[in-house]
């Protein structure tokens, strides 16, 4: 019994009493194993504590909680710091870094790239917060490998599932669909370039739901990987396609000069409101270029991880690293888009449009070709890194359900069910990246708020320790909620002033 009392004691205090659910009971079974792991090693003469489970190099727990070990997120823990970097590459460059120079158009110079490096430096702070966080109970070695897990942890089950579960759930679903309608377009413009604008085009061309299903069953196709870190390769690839694709799009525009007429003044709307709302928007852009934040945490459940080689260490090599040739790649975009197109590319969809319209009459079938290739391939391998979090929910499903491991049978037709369901919303609602700034609006504490929070939750027992980071996190956090709430504002003043084409079951 005394025992038994020891191990109550070592539970962990974030952890909320009133929690339930398949999520927190595995946290305090596996807490309160390694505590007994512990005490057993204790009591061998000359055996030294261990915060990990020394049965296996990882520090996986494969006694204690084995459907771990049958779901894609946590299924291997080999990674290291080469894949890291791949992943963090393939999830946090995207197609939305090309609306950079648009942002610029309205901030101009100095407000641009001020903004973006403090939009960059806060992204980067909250990532840092989550890479600790990921195994924040000291001496027992939960580890969060989910964010909605540590959101849990961190506000308690109910008011966790409530902040966390919607974004989560946009900023991977969601963002396959939008992968889907932005990779289909450039397909379908990669195809006009090949046929070289010829009146047959339109004729051989397929219409945007014949493309819609061509990239899906290509998508769905590479899918069929059992696990996160199994998909390195494409995340290498897609990682190589994006620094190769960003770098063309700035360097053949600064190659071939500006067009004539370009300005650099900038663009706000006529009244105030329209103006404050044009600012924010531009702000928006910025910060909704920075990407992946739900993914770090189940990046970093890939590494091994032990008392003495922790894997925020690992993992935050990797996260340097890679952002590193992350502002390698935005701040050119930026920078030397605007330097190209000025206040022109402001009625354009970002650079790619730009570059077409202002310089595709003088630029190789080649140079363009190429680039639309490099953005197909990105968004093939970006759909894989962000649909395994939906693939390891069905899973849990599953697992619970069945308490066994999924077969491969199992495991491919939810991967064909979620392909199937990212495609008819797709084809529904081909108009979701004109609400993009509305729901990324929504989504956005996900990135800059809620981290810092769980910081103030988890750490609380040592605030007299922090008083700095407290206060640090905490006015992080209500700007970010404010920040927020601002960019809804202004994404709904902006569709109601300018409208939306709400072309249902029509892709184009």
């Amino acid at each position: 019994m005394g025992e038994i009392r020891d191990i109550e004691k070592s539970t962990p205090r974030n952890l909320p009493s009133s929690a339930t659910g398949p999520e927190l009971s595995l946290q305090v079974i596996s807490a309160a194993a390694s505590s007994m792991r512990e005490m057993e090693s204790t009591d061998a003469p000359g055996a030294s504590m261990e915060v990990y489970d020394s049965s296996d190099s990882s520090g996986f727990r494969f006694g204690v909680n084995p459907q771990e070990a049958w779901l894609p997120l946590t299924e291997s823990r080999n990674g290291n710091t080469v894949t890291s970097v791949f992943h963090l590459l393939s999830s946090g460059i995207g197609i939305q870094s090309l609306l950079l120079p648009v942002a610029f158009s309205t901030l101009g110079w100095a407000w641009g790239i001020i903004c973006l490096s403090l939009a960059f430096i806060w992204q980067l702070y909250t990532i840092w917060v989550l890479v600790q966080l990921h195994e924040s109970v000291p001496g027992i070695g939960t580890r969060y490998s989910r964010y909605l897990q540590l959101a849990i942890a961190a506000f308690g089950p109910k008011l966790g599932k409530l902040l966390a579960i919607f974004p989560v759930m946009y900023l991977s679903g969601g963002s396959c669909v939008m992968l889907i309608i932005r990779g289909a377009g450039t397909m379908e413009l990669f195809f006009k370039v090949i046929c070289g604008g010829e009146a047959t085009c339109e004729d051989k061309s397929l219409g945007g739901a014949g493309w819609f299903l061509v990239f899906t069953c290509m998508a769905i196709a590479l899918a069929q990987r059992p696990n996160l870190n199994s998909i390195a390769g494409f995340s290498f690839i897609g990682a190589v396609t994006a620094i190769a694709y960003c770098t063309l799009i700035w360097a053949l525009p600064i190659s071939k000069g500006r067009p004539a007429g370009v300005s650099y003044d900038s663009l706000q709307g006529k009244s105030d409101m329209s103006g404050i709302c044009d600012i924010l928007n531009a702000v928006g852009m910025i910060v909704l270029a920075f990407r992946g934040h739900n993914l770090v945490l189940e990046i970093q459940g890939t590494l091994p991880s032990s008392s003495k080689r922790p894997s925020k260490k690992i993992m935050w090599r990797g996260v340097t690293l890679s952002y590193i040739i992350i502002a390698l790649c935005f701040f050119p975009i930026a920078i030397a888009g605007f330097w190209a197109y000025g206040n022109k590319i402001a009625s354009t969809e970002g650079m790619l449009t730009a570059f077409f319209l202002f310089h595709g009459h003088n630029t190789s079938k080649f140079a363009m070709g190429l680039i639309c290739l490099l953005l197909v391939i990105n968004c093939l391998s970006s759909f894989q890194i962000y649909a395994m979090p939906v693939f390891d929910n069905l899973e849990f499903r599953y697992t619970c359900m069945k308490n066994k491991r999924c077969s491969r049978l199992v495991r491919a037709g939810f991967r064909i069910f979620f392909g199937g369901l990212a495609f008819l919303i797709a084809v529904a609602f081909p108009f979701l990246p004109s609400l993009a700034a509305l729901i990324g609006g929504i989504s956005l504490p996900l990135t800059l708020a809620y981290p810092c929070f769980m910081w103030i939750s988890i750490k609380k027992h040592q605030q007299k320790a922090n008083g700095f980071m407290w206060c640090l996190n905490l006015g992080l956090g209500c700007l970010g909620m404010v920040l927020s709430v601002l960019l809804v504002v202004a994404a709904i003043w902006n569709l109601a002033t300018k409208g939306l084409h709400a072309n249902f079951f029509h892709p184009r």
